[in-house]
């Protein structure tokens, strides 16, 4: 297996599995959950949108814009890592004449399968933290319960 096989996939990939327990939360990778749940919703709305009736070049076109405006939206509330990784999957439209339906449709799909793995990447380091966080708080309740070593036999120390 190659150094690159062994890497997450994801910049919250990596923050579960390396930092997630030891302070490093989802809060430093989306800096705004709402506006990224927000837009997610609205390309949810957006792919069903084009699933159901034909649009014409108008509608293309606006589609297209609203696509590329959600994008931008989307990077305001992430980290520079999901940023980066955003960009890299995304592919702007190329030509000046609107999109066909069927690339819209792909690009939107697209995005949404992104924001759902996003959204799964997230309850794995909210999972991963709490996890932690229960493992160190049975540690301190053993820590407690357990007698303190050394050959003390309960007499008064004068």
């Amino acid at each position: 297996m190659s150094d690159q096989d062994e890497r997450p996939s994801s910049a919250l990939a990596a923050a579960a599995a390396s930092g997630a327990g030891e302070g490093a939360g989802t809060g430093e990778l989306v800096a705004s959950p709402g506006a990224v749940m927000r837009v997610a919703g609205m390309v949810g709305k957006l792919v069903e949108e084009v699933r159901a009736a034909p649009l014409d070049e108008a509608g293309r076109a606006r589609l297209a814009d609203i696509h590329e405006r959600s994008i931008r939206e989307l990077e305001q509330g992430l980290a520079p890592e999901l940023r980066d990784e955003l960009r890299r999957i995304t592919l702007p439209f190329t030509s000046d004449a609107a999109p066909s339906q069927a690339e819209l449709r792909i690009a939107q799909a697209q995005l949404l399968g992104w924001l759902e793995g996003l959204f799964h990447g997230i309850q794995s380091a909210v999972l991963a933290q709490q996890m932690a966080a229960r493992g160190q708080l049975e540690q301190m309740r053993q820590g407690r319960s357990r007698p303190a070593q050394g050959g003390d036999d309960g007499g008064q120390y004068l």
